[in-house]
């Protein structure tokens, strides 16, 4: 015991030592290393739900979002990941405390020999056995907050693990918003070609009268037909290309490409009012992107603070008890048991401690970097949805006054042409004129949503997601899911 005392008391005394030292281990800094505007360029007073895609008051969307979070494969990949992290965080934990093993043990002995006597002599064989009872403990002391430190990293591992899995629920979010109305574009594209088809033939059967009373050529009819059946061919393109997205959609879900059944329905919604932005620095804290790139950089501080602890002496305290006999009743009658301390000290690795600590500092670096880019894209998806979608509205408000133009001049060209006095290709250049209008209006009420949908993915947020059964427990970590990115010491001697 005595032994073990001095080997206790040289520990502390190396232990504050180097504490000291350490104590100038860390000095992060994490907040992002860019300038953050005081306002966004543009802001509305809307208040959109956390489930944003429920803004657009489409019960049909509600539906395909919800199966998309509870059956789309990416999502369950997601969890899994998380489930990886949390145990990980679990493991690194786990040193913290002593480990005790049990160890049972039996042997025996079987002998053969002879036994002579004066009168006879036979063969005699004895046998022994002995059983073992045996409980061993070990426990690294964390004198330098090496382990606590690798622990937390795990610990911050997972925190970014789960904001991984909300980035991914809003981009699955986004991807079905889009599609659905992408789907019921291509619907109405084919409603719309289905009208201007019905209007190319009225067009062709005037054009064919008009030549059989001799005042056309056949040139024509021919163009006209050529009309028709362009039309025609857009429209199996049409239909094409609905079906891809039908099975596009189906795979979000996690069904099956052909499988999907839903309403054919062939009008887009209008865009709710404009949400408000918030301020920038709310943006930071509020994007699971940005707070999982945050919680990487902390991680990252903490495995440095772990590599320097590395360079320190460790203490390892072991203890057995063993107890053995020939028999059952005989085990706890003779009994030993052991105490021990270890300390171990480096005191040359070529340099491979100093070169860990090193690059895990890199590390810490190259992840406070992306991290601060990963800020400055988010504000810039934020500013470019804002400046989208105002122009889309001012571009609308064009395409509406041009398709009223254009459909009048269609009208009066194709009465003039009827009393003679125009030729046919300004009835077919005003025709295309129109029709291309339309389906160009279409398909910017389609584009709207999506910077619409752009500008909620943009502003992040989140909401609350149920566990799928089976995918564990969440993990006991230092660090909470509200930790906000402020400055942030290093761990302290």
């Amino acid at each position: 015991m005595g032994v073990l005392r001095r080997t206790v008391r040289i520990a502390a005394m190396v232990g504050l030592a180097a504490a000291i030292s350490a104590c100038q281990t860390t000095g992060l800094d994490s907040r992002p290393p860019v300038a953050l505007p005081a306002a966004f360029s543009a802001t509305g007073t809307a208040t959109p739900p956390d489930k944003w895609w429920r803004a657009f008051d489409d019960p049909v969307l509600d539906d395909l979002v919800e199966d998309a979070l509870a059956d789309n494969l990416s999502i369950h990949s997601a969890w899994a990941r998380l489930v990886q992290a949390e145990a990980t965080a679990r493991k690194a934990g786990a040193s913290l405390l002593p480990s005790l093993d049990a160890e049972v043990g039996l042997s025996g002995t079987r002998q053969k020999g002879q036994s002579t006597s004066s009168n006879s002599s036979r063969r005699v064989i004895s046998s022994t056995s002995d059983l073992s009872l045996g409980l061993s403990s070990s426990y690294e002391a964390d004198l330098w907050g090496g382990i606590a430190s690798a622990r937390d990293a795990a610990g911050l591992d997972a925190n970014a693990s789960e904001e991984d899995l909300k980035t991914v629920a809003i981009t699955l979010a986004s991807d079905v918003t889009k599609t659905w109305y992408q789907l019921i574009e291509a619907y109405g594209q084919i409603d719309l070609l289905r009208r201007q088809l019905a209007t190319d033939e009225q067009v062709l059967e005037i054009v064919t009268l008009k030549f059989r009373r001799g005042q056309v050529t056949a040139s024509d009819v021919l163009q006209q037909r050529q009309q028709v059946e362009s039309k025609r061919g857009d429209l199996a393109i049409g239909e094409s290309e609905s079906r891809v997205l039908e099975h596009k959609l189906a795979i979000l879900l996690g069904k099956a490409p052909a499988s999907l059944e839903i309403p054919q329905i062939n009008a887009l919604v209008t865009p709710p009012d404009l949400p408000g932005t918030g301020l920038p620095a709310d943006l930071v804290q509020r994007r699971p992107d940005l707070r999982q790139a945050y919680f990487t950089v902390l991680a990252a501080d903490r495995r440095t603070a772990a590599a320097i602890a590395d360079r320190f002496p460790s203490l390892t305290l072991t203890a057995r008890v063993e107890t053995s006999g020939e028999y059952v009743r005989d085990l706890f009658t003779n009994w030993l048991g052991s105490l021990a301390a270890g300390l171990v000290a480096p005191l040359f690795d070529a340099g491979e401690r100093a070169a860990e600590v090193e690059r895990t500092r890199a590390v810490t670096s190259e992840a406070l970097n992306d991290y601060g880019t990963a800020v400055l894209e988010a504000l810039g998806e934020v500013e470019d949805a804002l400046v989208q979608e105002a122009n889309q509205r001012r571009y609308l408000t064009s395409l509406e006054s041009q398709i009223e133009l254009a459909d009048q001049a269609f009208q009066r060209i194709r009465d003039t042409y009827i009393g003679g006095a125009a030729d046919y290709i300004e009835v077919l250049n005003a025709l295309q004129t129109s029709q291309t209008l339309e389906r160009t209006y279409l398909e910017a009420q389609r584009q709207l949503i999506e910077y619409r949908v752009d500008l909620y993915r943009a502003l992040g947020g989140g909401w609350e997601m149920s566990r799928p059964e089976g995918t564990g427990v969440a993990a006991e970590t230092g660090e909470s899911a509200d930790l906000q990115p402020v400055a942030t010491q290093g761990r302290k001697g």
